[in-house]
C-alpha cells in the first residue's frame, strides 16, 4: 500500500504551503516508507508516499504520461496492467510500474476507463491541459480514500483522514466504486454489477466455476517483486487462500526470485484456536510457518495506536485490528512487504453465524448485498490500515470483481444454511474445494465452524477488552453517553472507551461521521437483527453472540440486565438542551 494526498485550488501556493503539504503527506509515511514524491502545478499538489511492490527500482510516483501533461498519484495494484499496456501500443511507458497505465488510459479514453482496471486502487489524476482533475476508488473500497473541503474553496483527497482533519473544514469517506470529476463537480458510480440492485439471482450453483474463479483471483495476486506470504488463521477462508497460493506458487514468476515455499503467518493468545488450526494447515500444505503470540496486556497497550491508525471507534473493527496490527509489525520485521488475506468471503457467501437465522433466500441475498456494500467501513478498512500501519500490503482475492460477480449470481437457495441437507455456512465454497483426488485441505478444516478473527485469536482477548473498559468507564459515564456523544451513542462501556480515544485524535464532527453505527449481533447489519427477537437481548458483534449457533456461545442475557437506550437530545426538556438541567431523572 501507498499513501496519497492531493489538493486542488489552494489560494496560497507559496513555499510555506508546499511545506505544509509535505508535512501532511508525511503523516501517511507509514503506508509508504520507501520513497516520497510531490508534484506542484500552480495551485495544485499531488503527493505520494510509496511502498514499492512492483518495479521497486523505477516506479516512484507521481506518475506521468509521455509529455508529463497528465499526472497521477495512486495507491494500489493493477493486476491486469500488462494486458492494458498491450492495448496502448502507441504510448511510451517510462517505468515498469503497474499503476503507470492509468495516466495513459486516461489520455486514450478520457474518464471512462476506470472499469477497465482489475485491481485495488485509489487514485487522483490532474490533466494540466485544461486543469481538470478526477479521483476514483476501487469497486469495493479495498483501498481507503477520503475527500475534504477547505475554507479557501480547495478540494482535498487523501488515503487517511489524519492528512485532512486539521486543514479541511469538512471531510468524508470517498464512496467505493465511484469517480469524482471536476468537470461536473459531482460523484458518479462507475461500478454497476448486476447484484447491486439486490434482485435475487437464479443461476444454478456450479462448484467448478466457483473454484476456478477463486483460483484465478489468487494467482493474479501473486504479482510482486518483493517477498510475500499469506495470513493463515486456520479458518476456511485463509486456509483456502494459502492452499491455492501454495499450489500455484511454483509456476509463478515470483517463485524464481523468492523460492517456491510459501510463507504463512498466524497470531493468537497462547493456546488459541487459530494458532492450533493455523499450524495444522501449514503442516498439511508444507509452508514455512511463522507463529506469533501476544498477551492481553500487549493488546491493551496497543489500543491507542491502533485507533489512531485504523481511524474508527467501531467495536468489531478495533477488536480484530489489534492482533492484526501486532502481527503486521512482526511480519514486516522479517522483510516481507505483501500478504494475501481472506477478507470478504463471509459477506459474499453468508458465512457469519447469524445467517443461520435467515428466514428465506431473498433476505439472505439482500443481507449479503448490504454486507458487501459496507465492507469499506469494516473489514476492508481493518485489513488495509492495520497492515499499512507498518508498511505492509494486504491483498484480498475473495474481493476480486469476477469472483464476486460469479458468487453473487448463484441462486441463494444454495447458500442457505440447511442442517437437514448437511449444509453449514459457506457450504458452496467448502463443497467447491472438496476434492478427494487432489485435496486442498483436510476435511475437518474444510468444514470447520466459522470463527471471527477477534474470537479465533483467543476468547480471553475480547473478555479482557471488556474488563479493561469496565475498569475505565463508570456506570454514570455510560448513563450520560447520549448527552456526551449524541451521534452514534456508544451502547456499552467498551464502545465508550474506544470513542474517548478516537475523539482525542479526531475531535471534529466530520471525523466521527465517517464511522458507521447501529445495533449488530455476530457482525450482522441492523436489518438482520430482525431475524431473531432474542438477539436484541445480547447485541454484541462477536460470533459468540449467535445464541444457539456458536459452539461456545455467550450465556443468554436476562431481559432485566439489558440497559435501556438513552433518549435523543430532542426528547429532553428544553432546559436540558440549553445546558440548565433541572431534576431530570437519570436514564439507565
Amino acid at each position: 500500500m501507498c499513501g496519497i494526498l492531493a489538493v486542488f485550488g489552494c489560494v496560497d501556493n507559496s513555499q510555506a504551503k508546499r511545506s505544509r503539504i509535505i508535512e501532511l503527506s508525511r503523516r501517511l509515511r507509514h503506508r509508504g516508507p520507501d520513497w516520497s514524491g510531490l508534484h506542484c502545478h500552480q495551485d495544485c499538489y499531488l503527493a505520494h508516499q510509496r511502498l514499492a511492490i512492483v518495479d521497486p527500482a523505477s516506479g516512484d510516483q507521481p506518475l506521468y504520461n509521455e509529455d508529463k501533461s497528465i499526472i497521477v498519484t495512486v495507491n494500489g495494484e493493477i493486476y491486469n496492467h500488462e494486458e492494458l499496456r498491450a492495448k496502448l501500443k502507441n504510448h511510451k511507458f517510462r517505468t515498469g510500474s503497474d499503476c503507470e497505465v492509468i495516466a495513459h488510459l486516461y489520455e486514450e479514453y478520457g474518464e471512462n476507463f476506470v472499469d477497465m482496471l482489475d485491481g485495488m486502487f485509489s487514485f487522483v489524476l490532474l490533466d494540466t491541459r485544461d486543469k481538470t482533475f478526477m479521483a476514483a476508488r476501487d469497486a469495493i473500497g479495498i483501498t481507503p480514500l477520503y475527500m475534504g473541503w477547505g475554507l479557501d474553496g480547495s478540494i482535498w483527497f487523501a488515503s487517511e483522514m489524519k492528512a485532512l482533519s486539521d486543514d479541511c473544514e469538512r471531510f468524508t469517506t470517498f464512496l467505493p466504486g465511484h469517480i469524482y470529476s471536476s468537470k461536473t463537480g459531482e460523484l458518479r458510480r462507475w461500478y454497476n454489477p448486476p447484484w447491486f440492485a439486490e434482485h435475487t439471482p437464479s443461476t444454478p450453483y456450479d462448484p467448478l466455476v466457483l473454484r476456478e474463479a477463486f483460483e484465478k483471483a489468487v494467482k493474479k495476486r501473486l504479482m510482486t517483486d518483493v517477498p510475500f506470504g499469506v495470513l493463515l488463521s486456520g479458518g476456511l477462508d485463509s486456509s483456502l487462500v494459502a492452499s491455492v497460493a501454495s499450489r500455484y506458487l511454483a509456476e509463478s514468476k515470483v517463485a524464481k526470485q523468492w523460492g517456491s515455499q510459501l510463507h504463512t503467518f498466524c497470531i493468537g493468545l497462547k493456546g488459541s484456536p487459530d494458532l492450533k488450526a493455523g499450524r495444522e494447515v501449514a503442516d498439511y500444505l508444507g509452508t514455512h510457518h511463522h507463529e506469533f503470540t501476544f498477551t492481553v496486556q500487549e493488546g491493551l497497550d496497543a489500543l491507542e495506536e491502533v485507533i489512531y491508525h485504523v481511524e474508527t471507534y467501531d467495536v468489531t473493527t478495533i477488536r480484530a485490528s489489534t492482533p492484526m496490527f501486532l502481527m503486521s509489525r512482526k511480519i514486516k520485521s522479517l522483510g516481507v512487504k505483501m500478504v494475501l488475506s481472506g477478507e470478504g468471503s463471509d459477506e459474499i457467501l453468508g458465512g457469519y453465524l447469524y445467517f443461520h437465522k435467515a428466514p428465506n433466500k431473498d433476505e439472505f441475498h439482500q443481507e449479503t448485498c448490504r454486507k458487501i456494500k459496507a465492507l469499506h467501513l469494516y473489514d476492508c478498512l481493518r485489513a488495509n490500515k492495520s497492515t499499512s500501519a507498518w508498511g505492509l500490503e494486504a491483498r484480498v482475492p475473495f474481493l476480486d470483481k469476477q469472483f464476486i460477480n460469479i458468487a453473487m449470481d448463484i441462486d441463494p437457495e444454495w447458500k442457505m444454511i440447511r442442517p437437514d441437507l448437511g449444509r453449514i455456512e459457506k457450504w458452496v465454497l467448502r463443497n467447491a474445494f472438496d476434492d478427494d483426488q487432489k485435496p486442498y485441505l483436510p476435511k475437518h478444516i474444510l468444514y470447520r465452524q466459522k470463527e471471527q478473527f477477534s474470537d479465533g485469536v483467543g476468547y480471553s482477548w475480547i473478555d479482557g477488552l471488556k474488563d479493561h473498559a469496565n475498569a475505565h468507564v463508570t456506570d454514570a459515564m455510560l448513563a450520560q453517553a447520549g448527552y456526551v456523544y449524541p451521534e452514534n451513542t456508544p451502547p456499552t462501556k467498551e464502545a465508550y472507551y474506544y470513542r474517548t480515544i478516537f475523539e482525542k485524535f479526531f475531535p471534529k464532527n466530520a471525523a466521527r461521521s465517517t464511522v458507521p453505527g447501529g445495533p449488530s449481533v455476530a457482525c450482522s447489519t441492523a436489518k438482520a437483527m430482525e431475524w431473531d427477537a432474542e438477539w436484541s437481548k445480547n447485541p454484541d458483534p462477536s460470533g459468540r453472540a449467535a445464541l444457539g449457533v456458536h459452539a461456545s456461545a455467550y450465556e443468554e442475557v436476562k431481559p432485566s440486565a439489558v440497559p435501556k437506550s438513552t433518549p435523543p437530545l430532542s426528547d429532553l426538556p428544553h432546559k436540558v438542551q440549553a445546558g440548565t438541567i433541572e431534576s431530570v431523572a437519570t436514564v439507565v
